[in-house]
């Protein structure tokens, strides 16, 4: 199996500047933040951070805190561009900023994988505020998007707004994600492309649990199901967990073993601004053909 990289490059409305020292220090428009970075175990660049806000954890490794903000950060959040996307950063209670910006290059990488295709089907499970869905919208697929939060879809609806892209053809689907894919099995739907980042732990919509661990084998055979030899691509990321992307990647290996193309694994990456080093943030494995 192949082992690999795949790394977020800063943008004009994103950059990791500094990290170190179990923080790290990132721009996101024009307004500033420290966060906790549990893997910047390294020295910063610099011991001068100026940030116009900080998360400060709580004791508990599994969550908590609280954001202390030194100058004034528009509660209701900003805009910010990625390519054609236009979306709503805020500081929110889960220490991120209502994306991740790590995912960048998985949004071009999968519009790489569609080129060529008039509209691709995709499905985003766990889609969230819905950039990966909008990016993969801009170019003309038909988006299923699923999330069992209602506000987040919310959320999505109005970045599509936000982007110019209410008409486009997305399905807006508050759901538990792998109870809606288990249907679109029995349903005999597929899909040229799925992207699917489940949490550690979650609930759905009616008090389902998620819990990643027992139900990944199971969410990764349902996206088995949806797709064909003319697939082109499941990607799968997994953040927080105790967990090594050789163990995803044979999960994922196993289940497409009956499917061309390759499995690949490995970790997600920020390039820092002021050294150029690499800070990891999650693992992944993709099938593609």
């Amino acid at each position: 199996m192949i082992l690999s990289t795949l790394i977020a490059e800063p943008w004009a409305d994103y950059g990791l500047i500094d990290s170190g020292h179990g923080r790290k220090l990132e721009r996101y428009g024009g307004f500033r933040f420290i966060r906790p970075e549990p893997q910047a175990m390294w020295a910063p660049a610099s011991e001068d951070w100026d940030a116009d806000g900080e998360f400060v954890p709580g004791s508990d490794e599994d969550g908590g805190g609280r954001w202390e903000f030194h100058r004034e950060v528009p509660r209701e959040g900003w805009p910010l561009t990625w390519d054609q996307v236009n979306f709503t950063a805020q500081c929110t209670p889960f220490r991120h900023l209502g994306f991740f910006p790590d995912m960048s290059p998985v949004w071009s990488w999968m519009r790489e994988r569609t080129e060529g295709m008039e509209t691709p089907s995709i499905m985003n499970l766990f889609g969230y505020t819905g950039v990966g869905t909008l990016a993969m919208a801009a170019k003309g697929g038909e988006l299923v998007h699923v999330d069992a939060s209602k506000k987040s879809v919310e959320a999505a609806r109005a970045n599509a707004k936000l982007s110019g892209m209410a008409e486009k053809p997305v399905r807006w689907i508050v759901d538990d994600a792998a109870k809606f894919a288990a249907r679109e099995v029995r349903r005999g739907r597929r899909y040229d492309g799925i992207l699917l980042d489940p949490p550690k732990y979650g609930r759905g919509p009616e008090g389902e649990i998620w819990k990643l661990e027992e139900g990944l084998p199971g969410l990764i055979a349902s996206c088995r199901g949806l797709l064909d030899e003319n697939s082109r691509f499941c990607f799968l990321t997994v953040y927080a967990v105790r967990m090594s992307a050789l163990a995803i990647g044979e999960l994922m290996k196993q289940a497409m073993a009956d499917l061309p193309g390759d499995v690949e694994a490995g970790e997600l990456a920020v390039r820092e601004e002021r050294r150029g080093l690499l800070l990891p943030t999650a693992i992944f494995a993709r099938w593609r053909q």
